[in-house]
């Protein structure tokens, strides 16, 4: 649907998820659903309402990227000939769309999300300080802190480890999306 005003909406929510960074997102989002509208606590750890707002904060950037991927590939994938050859064989709409579109749209997608693994993990340090939730991100900035080198280089071992099992993640991926 290009040149709507959902679609106009969708792109600017998504170049600002992009361009803000988390700790900003964070801070905004404290302040409108816990300050202003008081419907979510600012920070701590407790329940389920503790985590929207990380969640929400640390989630914002990713889902904005892949979005727009997903359009930019999606609008690729649909100039393509073998598209016009479904629609003059008479394949629905629907069918175009989810056998053909999707599945080669979202292949460029799937090679981001190893790395964006990594990266949620990783980019919680800020979230944790933020909304003072004593996950492995505070306890890897305390190590730095006091100097605790074991700390250090376990938690970088096992964000290693994390990288590594997103990268074959994606692999697998690959193969179930393009045999």
């Amino acid at each position: 649907r290009r040149g709507t005003l959902t679609e106009s909406a969708i792109s600017l929510i998504s170049i600002i998820g992009i361009t803000v960074p988390v700790f900003i997102l964070a801070a905004v989002f404290q302040y409108f659903f816990a300050v202003k509208l008081g419907i979510l606590p600012t920070s701590g750890w407790g329940g389920f309402k503790f985590t929207v707002l990380p969640t929400m904060a640390m989630m914002f950037g990713p889902i904005a990227t892949y979005s727009r991927y997903m359009k930019s590939n999606t609008l690729e994938v649909l100039s393509q000939d073998y598209i016009l050859t479904a629609e003059a064989k008479g394949v629905s709409r629907m069918g175009i769309i989810f056998k053909h579109v999707i599945r080669n749209a979202i292949l460029p997608v799937i090679t981001l999300l190893g790395p964006q693994i990594a990266a949620v993990f990783t980019g919680s340090f800020v979230v944790e300080q933020i909304f003072s939730i004593p996950g492995l991100g505070y306890y890897f900035v305390t190590a730095i802190q006091n100097s605790d080198y074991n700390m250090i280089i376990g938690t970088t071992v096992f964000y290693s480890a994390i990288f590594i099992v997103g990268q074959l993640l994606v692999d697998i991926l690959y193969g179930v999306v393009d045999p």
